[in-house]
């Protein structure tokens, strides 16, 4: 028998992913690794350097954000075969890596801190030279291998990090339109909240720039964002030992990705959702940014006040509208996406420039400003507004050129 409306609401519920569809694409097995470590809540996976017998000029790099455990498969996909094969690169020089992956990925940062603080422990333990370490992480990846290399400071513990890389991390905060944070609270009313629960994770608030944190909600700054970032002041905000670096997927000369703002970038006609549109994010006091409606009630309007453009902003992109219109298409609903992706990660946020909170920063010409700007001591801008933490030859051989002797 075929599913009813209410079924398809909610196993439509359940697919829906922050970063990825749940599921996803298949990605081919990593190669088996030389070494695999059980960490307090995670694990790491080593790959010798070639020609080495153990762990020589180690690169320690942490997982980024979902929902579960990590997926070192789709871990190492994405460094080894996106446009430059980085992994190979890394180990014919020599490198070990070490892939940090956690128990739960969208648990708090602080406490996935404590898997990366045990994998440098290990990390420097185990290794057979005494080259100083880069260590760092993609996306969220990035901001918790902050955080825990600035506590090992503060508690005097000697890291051997010679260089912190941050891969298109949120140091300013993420982007997830609020139509689609309010869409979450929206499904969850089917009885099913895997999309609100990757949300309104402790992780993903930390690293939202602005929460919703109820479908009539007003949104802001979450507690839990609020919270991360006096924590991290306390530990002195960034390591001091290390040379900080960080690349971005996204422009850096104030060109956004083309999304107009107030353009209609998904919308439904039925059967679930009729009436139900997302609008891209613009400047207005206050600006429509969706209407839900559908089987599961409304119609509720969704606006924010004083916003900037985020969607269209410059910066490292993700398949935000593109997830959600793909899966309710799969479930039946008659749906038209004229913009698949927005910016996740603004490139001022990515080189710890500026904030996200007025136009004209958001949008600035980073080429043009003085580099004691950045609170990076260096940083590499991509030559388009790519997908999110995309590998490509640019980073991949601008990082390989800055690893530590």
């Amino acid at each position: 028998m075929a599913d009813s409306n209410a079924e398809k609401i909610r196993k439509a519920a359940g697919a829906i992913g922050l970063v990825t569809a749940l599921g996803g694409r298949a990605v081919a097995q990593a190669p088996p690794a030389d070494e695999e470590w059980q960490l307090p809540g995670g694990s790491a996976r080593v790959y010798y350097g070639e020609g080495q017998k153990g762990v020589v000029r180690p690169v320690v790099l942490a997982d980024g954000f979902n929902l579960g455990p990590s997926d070192f498969d789709w871990l190492w996909d994405q460094l080894e075969n996106g446009r430059f094969p980085f992994v190979s690169e890394l180990r014919r020089r020599g490198r070990t890596l070490v892939l940090v992956g956690f128990d739960e990925r969208s648990e708090s940062i602080l406490r996935n801190a404590e898997t990366v603080m045990a994998a440098n422990l290990r990390t420097v333990a185990e290794q057979l030279d005494d080259t100083r370490l880069l260590a760092g992480g993609f996306s969220m990846g990035g901001i918790v291998t902050r955080y825990a290399l600035a506590k090992m400071e503060l508690r005097r513990m000697d890291h051997r990090v010679g260089v912190y890389l941050s891969f298109d991390s949120p140091h300013r905060g993420a982007w997830v339109p609020i139509g689609l944070q309010a869409f979450a609270h929206y499904l969850a009313q089917s009885g099913e909240d895997t999309y609100l629960r990757q949300i309104s994770s402790p992780a993903s608030q930390q690293m939202l720039w602005r929460y919703l944190d109820a479908l009539d909600g007003t949104p802001q700054e979450s507690p839990l964002r609020a919270e991360f970032k006096e924590q991290l002041r306390q530990v002195g905000s960034w390591p001091r030992i290390p040379m900080l670096l960080g690349v971005s997927s996204g422009r850096g000369d104030g060109v956004g990705n083309g999304v107009p703002a107030g353009a209609k970038a998904l919308s439904c006609a039925g059967p679930l959702f009729d009436g139900t549109h997302f609008l891209a994010q613009s400047q207005g006091d206050p600006a429509e940014v969706a209407v839900l409606n559908g089987l599961l009630g409304g119609p509720h309007t969704i606006t924010t006040s004083g916003f900037p453009e985020l969607d269209g902003a410059p910066g490292g992109t993700l398949e935000s509208f593109g997830i959600v219109g793909d899966v309710l298409s799969a479930f039946g609903e008659n749906v038209d996406l004229s913009h698949r992706s927005v910016c996740f990660v603004p490139s001022v946020s990515s080189v710890a420039v500026r904030d996200l909170d007025r136009q004209e920063d958001l949008y600035v010409n980073i080429g043009e400003l003085p580099p004691e700007e950045s609170e990076l001591d260096d940083f590499l801008l991509s030559a388009d507004n790519d997908p999110h933490a995309l590998m490509t030859e640019d980073i991949g051989r601008w990082v390989l050129d800055r690893l530590p002797d």
